[in-house]
This record gives structure tokens, C-alpha cells and sequence, in this order.
């Protein structure tokens, strides 16, 4: 009988705890629209709901150290329910000058010393582990895990492997079809669940570890996938380095921390897609004190033209030299362009920034810039960084303002940790930075502001390969999740099937209208005007425009929007609004009516508009400018052409 007695309880006991474990742990966002369910078994795994329509299931997270596996047969110790109410002021506001950080939370506290927090916004969610280990850790991988309980249609940038400048080209497939062994991809995933809902996938607080790749599982689903830690370099010409070994885990790192945010913008409406802000709800505190030296603005480019200027006021031969950057700093005074940028050939040589080009002569250029109000950026590759990280306090004695950072092509540990090394050691000496052939922003430019833009995406510097087509999906995917270095301003704008044009004419595919309106509709805190001074001052009209456009916002409205098909967003600086709108070449020509009721009611706005011309289907040169006066609660009805766009202030 004792022995009997001794098993029932402990069969008693056991199925309480199974009951335990099987019963799931419910979170649900401010407006009980989105629903998480956390079950323990033998893993942590969860299930999403939007309306009670489930978009993820059962799947499952976990964190694997070199001698345990944290989320395997979990031991839930406590658990706590949180809640947020936060106003946020980012210095750079590429959106909205404050956001509402409204979420519901949740921490469990599991037996090892390790935590796992889920926070349930009104347009999403996100989870991240938090452990409390002594000394450091080795993390030998991370589980993220999504199934679908349906067959989705997936927005994709796939990759030949981890080296990557996140420039592919979108892919679109269905999820049951992206096998293991295909092409991994990087982030941000887009899902389209065919019903009501979207869902961006993306990280942030990423810090001391590897961003996240995903793959696909083979069986409607995905998995996460990082790369490994490097351990040993090999010299690989000027601007980058081999890695020769590489160590079995993915991150080395402190064992008490917070891991990145794993978050899901979850939205019924593309308009939500484009004003989310759920990368800056999940970063860092700003560790800038004192920001008010971080100037966003917009920079001249010569690279894209090849510092060509010509005309019968440009008596000098153009290139790079001292007369053609002087040129530059002209016509950036003349429309109040605060900055120009200097791309590679500024120094003696790519390895030694100290020495400037004698042909270019920087300091003069500093001195002369001055007296005109405009501010140098210059250009560096990363090694070139790495190797003399005192060239920040060198480059502020000087009196550069900017450094535009290059080809560093990977996102694994070493080198999201070399991003955050930079901007930490410029901010000290009152730089920003703007990094090209990078990872897509997760955070940092939030913990450092100094950071102004990311590149990490297929931009104008691909020409013939930069297509409205391809670009449409950036303001609901890329641009979404952080500040996007696309670098817009053609001035010579053709159709796709008659694009010939290269450097020193290039062109970009798309209408005048449309570049136009890229200026309003994608964000980067500093914007280039990519093309040739020749050409801007040929374009009066249409360079007052772009240069009176800012790159930070009070307030942000999406207006229409199709993923894959248009985009157009109004947005407030002060009391003036502009508006932009933009779509691909699948259609001839889209008609739509926008409704001012964004407008303060009782005033009167003058609208100044540039939209494609009558011809601008085959000769994207054309365009119109027109002026009406509107209030709040009119309405226009708006064309645009393929590849066309729609451009307009009001004030």
C-alpha cells in the first residue's frame, strides 16, 4: 500500500505539472488585438493571434550555451506581468517628433538563471531572453522558429552567404516552397498571410551579437540562422579582410545581459507598415547627453555624377580636385544644402587618412566651406577606421563633420560590434556617421544618434539594377525598420526599357515625379542629392523643391498604401506638410483620391504639386507644376504613370 500510495502521488504530481506546462500563458496587446500564448513542455513556444486568427504557431525559442540549452524542459520559477507607458523624443525624428510606447508584458523567470520577456504592442510583438550568468558565455546558436498555419506569400532579401551588403533584389515566395537548402535571407522578412494581416519581421537592442539571418525550414516555416564569431583575419585587398577561422559559437559575450529583440510589426493596414516604429520602441536609451551638435540634413554627392559639373560656368576641368569641390560647396550654399559629400579619392590613399589628395587639398575646402555654411563629409573604407580609430579626434581639429563609412559587408559579431565602437569613439569627438555596405539598422542609431543612416539596401548606386519596381517594397520593409541611405535625386529619369545611361550621365529609372516624391517618402537623417550641380541648376524648380524637403518629421500620415504597388505618406515639419507618393510598372497609370482631413481645419493651405506629365509613361523626363489651395477635409484625386510619382507642399 505504500508503494502504491507513493506512485499515485507522484503520478499526481507529475500530471499536475504537465497541466501546468500544457496550459498556456496568455498576453495580450493594450487593445486585446493581438494575442500571444506561451506554452512550457519540453521547449518554450508560443502562438500569435490577430483577432483570434492565429498567424503563428507553436513555435519555439531557445538559447544554446556551451553546456546548457536554455528553453529545454524549462523550470518556470516566477512569472510577472508588466506594463509600459512611455513618451519617447528621439533626437532624430525620422517619423514622429514623440512616440507613444503603450505595451503590455510579460517575464518569465526560469530555473538557470535565465529570463524570457514578451511585450504585446498594439501593432505587434516582440520577446527577447535575458540571462544572469557569472562571467562570460559562449553562445553556440539561438532558436527562432516560426510555422505557419497556412500557406503565406513571403517578402525576401535572399543571400549568397553571411559576406553581404544587404543590396539584393526582393524575392517573393510562398512559405511552403522555400526549402532548407535554398538561399538563406537576411532582415527584415515581410509575411503576407493572403487574409488581413501583415507581419514584419526584424530585431533590435542588437549589441555584442550577430544579427539574425533566416532560412527556410522545409515545412512551412522558418528558422533563424547567425553567423559564426571570427577568430582569425587575412588581408583582402584596401577595404576589407578574410576570415580565415572562425570559432563554433555565434557570440561570445557577457552571461548577465539583455539578448536582442526578436519583434513582429503585425498590421490589418499597409499604412501601418509605413508609420511603425517599433525599432526605436525596443532600443537602447540615447548614451549621448548632450545631442543638440548632431545636425541631420542633406549632403551633395559627387560620386554618382562623377564630379562632372560642366557648362559655360565651370571653367576648370571637373573631377576631383580642389575647383570641382568648390563648385559643390557653391551650389550646396546656394539651396541651403548643409553638407557635401567627398567619396573615395579625397585622400592620398584609401589606407592612410591623414594625408589628403594635394589635388584636392581638404583643408581648403574646410576653410572655404565655412564661409558658405556648408560642412564636409569625408568617405573612408572600415579597415582603413579600424586601423587609426584616433582619426575622429584628427578629422574634428580639422573640422569635418561627417565620416560616410564603407564595404563592411558582414553583420557577425565582430563587426556589429565594430559599428557600435565607431559610432561610440566619433560621438566622443562630435562626428556622425553614415554607414554604407552595411546590416539594416537595429537599434544603434537610437543608443547613438550621431548615427545618421544605414545604406543596406538596393539604392540609386545601382542605375540600370535600381528599379520602382524593386523600390516599392522599401517603404513597408527597409525603411520601416530605420533610417535608408537610398541616395535619390536623378535628374536624368528614363522608363525601364529604354534606360542606357552610365556614369558620368547616369540616370535612374522611374519619372521626375517620382524622384521627387522619394525625397518625402523614404527617411535618412542625412539625404543625398546624388546628382550632377549641371543638372540641378538646370531643374530650378524641382531643386527648390527636393532641397526644402527636411530629413527629420513631426508627424508622419500614411495615406494609400499597397505593399508592392504604391506608397504615399504626408508628413509635418512645423506647419508646413508635404507629400509623398510613388509606384511601380505593373499598371500604365493608378488614379487614387487623398483626403486632406490630416490638414488643421480653418486654415487655408497653398499646395504646390509636381506630377507626372501627360508623356511621362515613355518619356519619364516630363512632368507638371501646379498650384491649388486646399483645406482640411478636401480631397484630389492624383495620377500616377509607371514608374511614376507625386510630389507636393502645402503651407
Amino acid at each position: 500500500m505504500t508503494k502504491t500510495t507513493a506512485c499515485l502521488i507522484l503520478l499526481a504530481g507529475l500530471s499536475a505539472q504537465l497541466l501546468a506546462q500544457s496550459k498556456p500563458i496568455d498576453l495580450a496587446s493594450p487593445n486585446g488585438e493581438i494575442q500571444v500564448a506561451i506554452r512550457l513542455g519540453e521547449k518554450i513556444s508560443y502562438s500569435i493571434s490577430g483577432k483570434k486568427e492565429e498567424l503563428i504557431n507553436q513555435s519555439s525559442l531557445s538559447l544554446t550555451l556551451k553546456d546548457e540549452i536554455l528553453g529545454r524542459n524549462p523550470k518556470l520559477i516566477s512569472s510577472k506581468k508588466t506594463k509600459g507607458a512611455e513618451l519617447i523624443k528621439p533626437y532624430v525624428s525620422l517619423k514622429f517628433a514623440s512616440v507613444k510606447n503603450n505595451y503590455n508584458g510579460l517575464i518569465l523567470n526560469f530555473k538557470g538563471n535565465f529570463a524570457v520577456e514578451f511585450r504585446a504592442f498594439d501593432d505587434g510583438l516582440a520577446y527577447r531572453f535575458i540571462t544572469s550568468k557569472k562571467g562570460d558565455v559562449e553562445i553556440l546558436n539561438e532558436e527562432f522558429a516560426l510555422n505557419f498555419p497556412d500557406k503565406y506569400l513571403l517578402h525576401v532579401q535572399q543571400n549568397n552567404g553571411f559576406k553581404t551588403a544587404y543590396e539584393e533584389a526582393y524575392q517573393h515566395i510562398e512559405s511552403n516552397s522555400w526549402k532548407a537548402t535554398d538561399k538563406m535571407a537576411n532582415l527584415p522578412l515581410l509575411i503576407d498571410t493572403k487574409k488581413q494581416y501583415k507581419i514584419l519581421v526584424s530585431e533590435s537592442d542588437l549589441s555584442d551579437y550577430p544579427a539574425l539571418f533566416i532560412k527556410g525550414s522545409g515545412n512551412n516555416g522558418l528558422e533563424g540562422t547567425f553567423p559564426k564569431a571570427p577568430l582569425e583575419f587575412g588581408p583582402d585587398g584596401d577595404r576589407s579582410q578574410k576570415i580565415i577561422k572562425s570559432a563554433d559559437y555565434i557570440a561570445k559575450t557577457k552571461g548577465t545581459r539583455n539578448f536582442p529583440w526578436r519583434y513582429f510589426v503585425i498590421t490589418s493596414n499597409d499604412r501601418q507598415l509605413m508609420e511603425n516604429t517599433m525599432t526605436l520602441k525596443l532600443s537602447a536609451k540615447s548614451e549621448i547627453t548632450d545631442p543638440s551638435w548632431i545636425k541631420p540634413g542633406q549632403a551633395s554627392w559627387e560620386w554618382w555624377n562623377d564630379a562632372t559639373p560642366y557648362g559655360p560656368d565651370v571653367n576648370f576641368v571637373s573631377g576631383y580636385n580642389l575647383d570641382t569641390y568648390k563648385y559643390y560647396i557653391d551650389f550646396a550654399s546656394k539651396f541651403g544644402i548643409k553638407y557635401i559629400v567627398m567619396d573615395e579619392g579625397w585622400a592620398k590613399s584609401t589606407t592612410d587618412p591623414y594625408t589628403p589628395n594635394p589635388k584636392v587639398d581638404v583643408k581648403e575646402l574646410i576653410r572655404y566651406g565655412k564661409t558658405k555654411n556648408v560642412d564636409i563629409i569625408l568617405w573612408l573604407t572600415w579597415l582603413t577606421v579600424h586601423n587609426n580609430m584616433d582619426l575622429f579626434k584628427t578629422f574634428n581639429e580639422w573640422g569635418i563633420k561627417g565620416v560616410k563609412i564603407d564595404f563592411m559587408d558582414r553583420s557577425d559579431q565582430w563587426m556589429v560590434n565594430y559599428y557600435e565602437n565607431v559610432v561610440k569613439e566619433a560621438a566622443k569627438h562630435h562626428i556622425f556617421v553614415d554607414f554604407h555596405g552595411s546590416f539594416k539598422p537595429a537599434g544603434l542609431e537610437y543608443k547613438y544618434p550621431n548615427l545618421l543612416s544605414y545604406e543596406g539596401v538596393r539604392g540609386l548606386e545601382q542605375m540600370g539594377g535600381c528599379s520602382p519596381d524593386n523600390s516599392i517594397y522599401l517603404p513597408f520593409m527597409r525603411n520601416a525598420v530605420g533610417p535608408m541611405d537610398f541616395t535619390p535625386g536623378a535628374m536624368i529619369n528614363m522608363q525601364p526599357d529604354v534606360n542606357r545611361a552610365t556614369r558620368p550621365n547616369a540616370s535612374g529609372i522611374g519619372t521626375r515625379a517620382y524622384q521627387l516624391a522619394l525625397y518625402v517618402v523614404f527617411e535618412s537623417g542625412v539625404q543625398m542629392l546624388a546628382d550632377n550641380p549641371t543638372l540641378y541648376y538646370r531643374s530650378p524648380d524641382c531643386t527648390e523643391f527636393i532641397t526644402s524637403v527636411p530629413t527629420t518629421w513631426d508627424e508622419t500620415k500614411a495615406l494609400a498604401a499597397t505593399v508592392g504597388e504604391l506608397a504615399v505618406v504626408a508628413k509635418r515639419k512645423g506647419d508646413k506638410w508635404f507629400i509623398g507618393g510613388i509606384t511601380n510598372g505593373k499598371e500604365n497609370e493608378r488614379s487614387l483620391t487623398l483626403n486632406f482631413d490630416f490638414l488643421e481645419k480653418g486654415k487655408s493651405y497653398t499646395m504646390t504639386y509636381f506630377e507626372d506629365g501627360i508623356n511621362a509613361g515613355k518619356q519619364a523626363m516630363d512632368y507638371r507644376k501646379k498650384s491649388v489651395q486646399v483645406k482640411a477635409g478636401d480631397q484630389i484625386t492624383i495620377k500616377m504613370v509607371r514608374n511614376g510619382g507625386w510630389a507636393a507642399v502645402l503651407k
